[in-house]
């Protein structure tokens, strides 16, 4: 663990967390020149995105502000302190689609082109996040026996180490989305990772034992959101799928219109 800082207050927290972004937009640039998405429509994604992140960290911070208050109301509201990637995430992506559909019309693209990819630099960039987590000793595991055990300096006891358990995870679900959409073409990844990533974030939470305040009584607040996001993804997979045959259908119907009228002619 390296909590202290490195060099002029840059801690490797910090550092894990530029390492993920940074893995993110590579990946997003490989996909749009292996795609041929337009260079409009790639910088929009790049710029667009880079704001999202911005945005998802003031987002992550209010939620988490929103979960302590909630919990402890006369603590008063303290905005900054922590912050919940669930809540970064959330409000990340509700400010890409808001700046997208602004804009949509002026850019040389559809979202469709690029649903499969993002969840894919989303996981990674999450990945190093965890990773990052763990050098700083946050969102720690129960305490534990087991040889996997990890002795925080800030505890008096070894605990699951769950912030590499989840970067495992999510760096084994990048590679299988990454193949599905680069060697298969695959247009459900979206769905992939809502269904996957939210049941395996129920279920580590189980191990979980950093309180980070509360939201509906019965479960920790990312219990919350991971079930909405299982729900999520699993409506996805039939609302994608209608968009897909509607597209395929009046490509079909396009395509035979033209064949009539160059028969006639």
């Amino acid at each position: 663990m390296l909590p202290d800082p490195l060099f002029l207050n840059v801690h490797m927290y910090g550092i894990m967390i530029g390492v993920g972004v940074m893995a993110a937009f590579l990946i997003l640039s490989f996909y749009c020149k292996k795609a041929g998405v337009s260079q409009k429509f790639s910088d929009f994604f790049f710029y667009n995105g880079l704001l999202s992140v911005a945005v998802g960290f003031g987002s992550a911070s209010l939620f988490q502000s929103v979960y302590d208050y909630i919990e402890n109301p006369s603590k008063g509201f303290r905005f900054g302190d922590r912050i919940t990637f669930i809540g970064g995430l959330i409000g990340g992506v509700i400010f890409f689609l808001l700046v997208y559909f602004i804009v949509r019309k002026r850019i040389d693209g559809k979202l469709s082109q690029m649903l499969s990819i993002v969840p894919c630099c989303i996981t990674v960039a999450h990945a190093f996040g965890r990773i990052g987590c763990f050098f700083a000793g946050c969102c720690y595991g129960k305490a534990t026996d087991s040889f996997l055990g990890v002795k925080f300096p800030q505890l008096a006891y070894k605990v699951h180490p769950t912030q590499l358990y989840e970067a495992a995870f999510l760096f084994l679900l990048f590679a299988v989305m990454a193949y599905l959409v680069f060697c298969k073409g695959f247009k459900h990844n979206m769905s992939v990772y809502l269904i996957c990533y939210g049941i395996f974030r129920f279920l580590i939470e189980f191990l979980r034992d950093d309180h980070r305040g509360a939201l509906v009584a019965g479960m920790s607040p990312s219990q919350f959101w991971s079930v909405l996001m299982v729900v999520l993804g699993i409506v996805l997979i039939f609302l994608y799928g209608r968009f897909l045959a509607k597209t395929d259908y009046e490509e079909d119907v396009v395509g035979g219109t033209d064949d009539e009228e160059s028969r006639e002619d």
